[in-house]
C-alpha cells in the first residue's frame, strides 16, 4: 500500500504524463503528425521519472531552510552527486549536438570542435584555482565577491552580462532539443521546446538545487549509456569505424585533426586560439558552475568535484564527435530512409540516431539527448534565478527579506527566466553559435571581475567599472554576426566583414590591466574593500 506522502508526491507525475498522452493524441488526430509512437511513449515515461525526482526531491529540504536549500541544497551536495551535476550541467544539448554539428560541417571540421575540451579544461582550471576560494568564503552567488569588493550598483551592472549568459546558453540548449524531436519524433520543434522547457521550470521551482542534483545523476547516466548503445548500431550501417574515419579525412583533409596547424587554418589561424581561450576561461565565471562549489559539503569536495569532472566533459565529447565523424562518411541518405542530407549541420546528431540505428536504438538515443538537455537547463535556469534573487532583489529592493520571503522570489524568478530563455528558443537556429557568444560575454566581461576581486586585495569600484567600459568597447567594437553587430573598430585581419584578429582575448587582457592599473591610481579616493565571508 502507498502512504499517503508518497501518493502526494506521484500525483503530479501522473498528471504530467496523462497530459503528454493527451498531446500526442492531439498531435495524431487533429494535426496529422507522423509521430514516432515506440519514441514519444518513451519520451512520457523519461518526463515523467524526471518530473518525479525533481518534485521528490522537495521532500528533501529540510525544514525551515528557506532559500538556503533551494540555492545550495544546504551546502550538503557529497562529491559523488557533486561529480554527477557538475559533468551533466556541462555535457548539455550545445554541448553534444554542438559537436556533432562542427564534427560533421565540411567548413568546421575536428578541428574547430573547440568546447569539449576547452570546457573541460575550465572546470580543471577553476577546480584548481578558483573553488577553493569560493568556497572557503561561503558565497552563495558568484556575484557575491564582486558585490563586496566592488559594491551592489557595479554588481547589478556585471549582473547583466552574467544573466545574459545563461539565457542565451539555456536558449540553445532547447533549441537543440527541438530539432532533435522534431527529427525522430516527428513532433514540431516549437512543441517540443515548450513542453520540455515547462517540465523543467516546474520541477526546478519546485525542488530547487536538490531537484537539479538529483535528475542529474539519472540524466548522466541515460546520456552516457544512450550515446553508447547508438555508436556500433551506427557504425554497422556505414562499414565500420576504418571505412568511416578514411571517409572523413578525405572529405575533410587538414580539418580532421584536433590541433590547429596554420597551413590548414590561414587567416583563422589566431581566430582559432581566440576561441580557445575564450572557453577556457570563459567557461569559469559561471553561476551554474559555482552554484555546485558552492553546494559542496566542503573546500576538498569543491575542488576534486570540479576537477573530476573536467576529465568526464572531455571524455563525453567522444561519443558525439564519432556520431559526426559517421555523419559525414554517409554518401545517400536517401538509401537510409531520409528525404535527403540534414538542411543545416545542427540535425546531424538526430539524423544518426533516427536512420541509421533500430528503432528501439533510437528510441535509447532520444531519451539520451534529451536527459543532456534537461540536465542543463535546469541548472542554468535555477542559476540565473539565484543571482537575481539574491544579488539584484534583495539588496536593492528589499534588503530586509525573510529566508522564507526570498525562497518565494526565487520560485518566481525561475518561472520567468524560465519562459524568456524558451521565448528566445523559439526564434533561433543555430546552437553552436549561441553557445560560443555565452561563454564570449562571460569572458571579456565577467573573468577580469572575478579574478581581480579574488585575488588583487587593491581592487576597487572605480577600477572595475573602467575596466568593464574597456572591455565593453573593445568586445562589441569588433561586431557580432549572431547579434547583428556591425565592425565598428578598424581592427587588423578583417576579411568578409569578420574580424579575425584574437579581439576577444584582447579585450578580456585590456580590461583586466585596466582594472589593476586604475585601481592603483585611484586608492585614496576608492579606499578597496575586503571580502568577508558569508554568514
Amino acid at each position: 500500500m502507498l502512504d499517503r506522502k508518497t501518493i502526494r508526491t506521484l500525483r503530479p507525475t501522473l498528471y504530467l504524463m496523462l497530459a503528454l498522452t493527451l498531446a500526442g493524441g492531439y498531435l495524431y488526430l487533429f494535426t496529422g503528425s507522423p509521430v514516432f509512437w515506440p519514441g514519444f511513449i518513451a519520451m512520457i515515461f523519461f518526463y515523467g521519472l524526471i518530473f518525479y525526482m525533481g518534485t521528490y526531491a522537495a521532500t528533501m529540504r529540510q525544514s525551515g531552510g528557506g532559500a538556503d536549500n533551494i540555492l545550495l541544497a544546504g551546502r550538503n551536495i557529497p562529491l559523488w552527486i557533486g561529480i554527477f551535476t557538475m559533468s551533466a550541467t556541462w555535457v548539455g544539448g550545445g554541448y553534444i549536438n554542438g559537436a556533432a554539428e562542427y564534427t560533421y560541417d565540411s567548413n568546421y571540421g575536428l578541428m574547430w570542435v573547440q568546447a569539449p575540451w576547452g570546457y573541460g579544461l575550465s572546470l580543471i582550471i577553476g577546480g584548481l584555482f578558483f573553488a577553493r576560494k569560493m568556497r572557503r568564503f561561503r558565497f552563495k552567488t558568484i556575484l557575491d565577491p564582486l558585490s563586496q569588493r566592488y559594491g551592489n550598483k557595479m554588481t547589478v551592472l556585471l549582473y547583466f552580462p552574467a544573466l545574459l549568459g545563461e539565457i542565451f546558453w539555456t536558449a540553445a540548449i532547447l533549441t537543440a532539443l527541438g530539432a532533435t524531436f522534431a527529427t525522430i519524433l516527428g513532433l514540431d520543434i516549437r512543441t517540443a521546446i515548450v513542453i520540455s522547457s515547462l517540465i523543467a521550470i516546474a520541477y526546478t521551482a519546485i525542488g530547487g538545487m536538490w531537484a537539479v542534483a538529483l535528475t542529474d545523476v539519472v540524466q548522466l547516466g541515460l546520456l552516457i549509456i544512450g550515446l553508447i548503445v547508438v555508436i556500433p548500431f551506427a557504425l554497422d550501417q556505414v562499414g565500420g569505424w576504418n571505412v568511416v574515419w578514411n571517409k572523413y579525412q578525405l572529405n575533410m583533409g587538414g580539418l580532421a585533426h584536433i590541433l590547429p596547424s596554420k597551413e590548414v587554418l590561414g587567416d583563422y589561424y589566431y581566430n582559432w586560439w581566440d576561441f580557445a581561450l575564450l572557453l577556457i576561461f570563459g567557461g569559469i565565471p559561471w553561476q551554474v558552475y559555482f552554484q555546485r562549489v558552492l553546494s559542496s559539503k566542503n573546500e576538498k569536495t569543491a575542488v576534486w568535484l570540479s576537477i573530476i569532472a573536467g576529465f568526464v566533459c572531455i571524455l563525453a565529447a567522444i561519443p558525439p564527435v564519432m556520431i559526426g565523424v559517421i555523419g559525414q562518411s554517409v554518401e545517400s541518405w536517401e538509401a537510409f530512409g531520409a528525404a535527403g542530407p540534414p538542411e543545416n549541420s545542427a540535425l546531424i546528431l538526430p539524423y544518426v540516431v533516427r536512420y541509421l540505428t533500430p528503432g528501439i536504438v533510437a528510441t535509447i538515443g532520444l531519451g539520451a539527448i534529451a536527459a543532456a538537455v534537461m540536465s542543463s537547463v535546469d541548472s542554468s535556469i535555477l542559476s540565473a534565478s539565484s543571482m537575481t534573487s539574491w544579488n539584484v532583489y534583495r539588496p536593492i529592493f528589499k534588503p530586509k527579506v525573510s529566508n522564507n520571503g526570498l525562497a518565494k522570489v526565487i520560485k518566481r524568478c525561475i518561472w520567468i527566466i524560465g519562459i524568456a530563455a524558451t521565448l528566445l528558443a523559439l526564434n533561433i537556429t543555430s546552437v553552436y553559435a549561441l553557445w560560443f557568444l555565452c561563454s564570449d560575454f562571460v569572458y571579456v566581461l565577467l573573468f577580469p571581475q572575478l579574478v581581480t576581486a579574488l585575488f588583487f586585495k587593491k581592487a576597487n569600484f572605480l577600477g572595475s567599472l573602467a575596466g568593464f567600459i574597456v572591455s565593453f568597447i573593445l568586445r562589441f567594437g569588433g561586431g557580432d554576426a549572431t547579434l547583428g553587430i556591425p565592425v565598428l573598430l578598424d581592427y587588423p585581419m578583417i576579411r568578409g566583414g569578420e574580424v579575425l584578429f584574437p579581439f576577444r582575448t584582447l579585450a578580456m587582457a585590456s580590461g583586466l590591466i585596466t582594472i589593476i592599473v586604475v585601481s592603483l591610481i585611484s586608492q585614496k579616493w576608492y579606499p578597496p574593500k575586503p571580502l568577508e565571508k558569508v554568514i
